[in-house]
């Protein structure tokens, strides 16, 4: 019994040895296994350009195993709420995209943004004027990406179809709009279901009617108001497009205006620069170019707004910043700059990059050499009820037939009054 009973005990040692030395070898053989890379949430406020992103993010994880990128990209209309609740809610995206100006500093100022200079090197060597959309109070709380040229989308094929030519006076603008009504084609892509597609219109339209940086600095000075005569007869302008416009236009939503140009159903369409690579990618047989509208007359400076459209920033709250600094940097390189130029067609605020192989940004830059601040955007969108707001709903109102010009102007001037102390002198 004594002789089994040892024999058992010394069964268990080897035993429990075995155990030891296995377990070492499974413990050497996990330490080896690589560490999961950390994963960051990226959102944009573009469908239209998921493909992109992923072809980016695909790109920055070769290059940078140890992060693990997860686009997430809402519907515009719906971004800010969406992005401003989960912010507030102390969680939200690592990095995403982010407003200028106004949009931008209604965040920082809540204390969603993470300051990026000491993470982007590379900041210093921007341009100035791009930094300005993404600065408050002498801190830069975003990296300037993109700026955007709102102006006028034509069909050439549309064009050629009924001997069309590029307009040179507001009134030929207008015939070859009538020359396609009277063929059944649709003149005009636009219609004004979203405020802010209502504010588009104004862009393209308002600047050479109002006249540009003499009004846009004067009425951002107090020197004059929104209800000048000037600001007016945009309005005006804006208005001579009804006819134009697709039936029941108050009920075509921006993605029904983007539809009716991709597919050829529409001889123009009003709207920001940013819209062409995505015409591209989903018509390849799309033939198009671009113009600004023209003044009454041929000799008047043929105008477009301009202006910076987002930054890319780091939540303030993010547990993973050295990664998100990661994604941000080459999502700012000149590498992604360039392939934003040629494959989005946009101009990209990052210095270095190479636009002289894209013929379409060549334009765009050639008509931002009489361009002016997009007005609301840039002058009137830090505090409540930003100028946008304003004309947004009392554009929709005008349009619509529910207001006039000088009731749209009235309306907005009276609710920036309300805090902008160089309309309160």
């Amino acid at each position: 019994m004594k002789k089994r009973f040892l024999f058992v005990l010394a069964l268990l040692l080897v035993c429990s040895l075995a155990g030891v030395f296995a377990g070492g070898a499974s413990e050497q053989k996990t330490s080896g296994v690589a560490a999961r890379p950390t994963e960051i949430q990226f959102w944009t406020w573009r469908p239209e350009d998921v493909d992109f992103y992923n072809s980016v993010i695909a790109a920055f994880e070769k290059q940078n195993p140890d992060v693990k990128v997860v686009q997430n990209a809402i519907k515009n209309t719906e971004y800010n709420t969406v992005l401003a609740a989960s912010l507030s809610g102390g969680s939200g995206p690592d990095v995403f995209q982010a407003r200028a100006y106004g949009g931008l500093f209604s965040l920082s100022q809540s204390g969603f943004l993470e300051p990026v200079e000491k993470w982007v090197p590379s900041l210093k060597d921007f341009p100035s004027a791009a930094l300005a959309s993404a600065t408050d109070e002498g801190v830069v709380w975003g990296v300037p990406a993109v700026g955007q040229t709102m102006l006028v989308f034509y069909n050439t094929d549309m064009y050629k179809k009924y001997n069309l030519q590029v307009p040179q006076t507001w009134s030929e603008f207008l015939n070859n709009c009538q020359v396609l009504k009277n063929n059944g084609e649709l003149a005009i892509a636009n219609g004004t279901k979203e405020g802010w597609i209502v504010e588009t219109l104004l862009g393209v339209v308002g600047p050479t009617f109002y006249g540009g940086d003499d009004f846009y600095n004067a009425v951002v000075a107090g020197e004059t108001t929104f209800e000048d005569p000037r600001f007016i007869s945009a309005i005006e302008k804006m208005g001579e497009l009804k006819p134009y416009l697709p039936e029941m236009y108050t009920g075509v939503s921006y993605t029904d205006m983007q539809s009716n140009f991709i597919n050829e159903l529409a001889g123009h369409f009003l709207g920001g620069s940013y819209e062409a690579g995505y015409f591209e990618a989903q018509n390849p047989d799309l033939h198009f170019d671009i113009f600004a509208l023209p003044g009454i007359k041929a000799s008047d400076p043929k105008r477009v707004s301009v202006y910076a459209d987002m930054s890319w920033a780091i939540n303030a709250n993010s547990s993973k910043k050295e990664a998100a600094a990661k994604f941000v940097n080459y999502l700012s390189s000149v590498e992604v700059s360039n392939r934003m130029i040629s494959e989005m067609k946009m101009v990209s605020w990052t210095p270095g990059t190479d636009s002289s192989n894209t013929p379409f940004i060549q334009k765009v830059l050639s008509l931002q050499e009489e361009g002016t601040p997009y007005i609301f955007l840039a002058g009137f969108r830090f505090q409540q009820p930003t100028g946008s707001q304003l004309f947004q709903a009392a554009g929709q109102g005008y349009m619509s037939g529910q207001m006039s010009a000088k009731e749209v102007a009235a309306s907005v001037q009276k609710g920036i009054a309300t805090y902008y102390a160089p309309f309160q002198k």
